[in-house]
């Protein structure tokens, strides 16, 4: 029984570590060089923050609306369990990316304030602004720089 018990340890040990090599490492760079000519909106959201629950319409509002003028809503889930995510968009669907940040290099990288945090990032790949929070005043103003980029302002 024994035997078996460290045989097991050590095969649950491995498949942890192979896990984590496959998991790639978001880095801030890998997202703007994916989309070059595109201006983006990165948003940073958790399952916990409720902001984030009002501003998921928005976000696919804004990429319907705005998607076929070179523009992306690109979103990073921060949980540290993926099943939070995945319940949250089962409620809440996301019609753009989304990815996947469970440790934090990522929100470490953009040295996040709050959440959620935004980024508006234009076709060269340079965050023009960035933005802490969600509410209706401030969806107007985050929808005014979006459109002033993706009309080549």
């Amino acid at each position: 029984m024994k035997i078996i018990t460290s045989v097991l340890l050590i095969l649950m040990s491995c498949v942890q570590v192979v896990h984590a090599k496959e998991t790639p490492q978001l880095r801030y760079n890998d997202i703007v060089n994916e989309n070059i000519g595109h201006v983006v909106y990165l948003d940073f959201w958790a399952s916990w923050c409720t902001p984030c629950r009002r501003s998921f319409p928005w976000m696919n509002e804004m990429q319907k609306k705005y998607g076929d003028k070179n523009f992306r809503v690109v979103s990073v889930n921060v949980d540290s369990d993926p099943k939070l995510a995945q319940e949250f968009l089962a409620k809440i669907p996301a019609d753009f990316s989304v990815l996947y940040d469970p440790n934090g290099n990522l929100a470490s990288e953009m040295k996040l304030k709050g959440m959620p945090s935004s980024f508006i990032i234009n076709a060269k790949g340079v965050v023009v602004s960035a933005h802490v929070g969600f509410n209706d005043k401030k969806k107007v103003r985050y929808e005014q720089e979006i459109n002033h980029l993706v009309q080549g302002n």
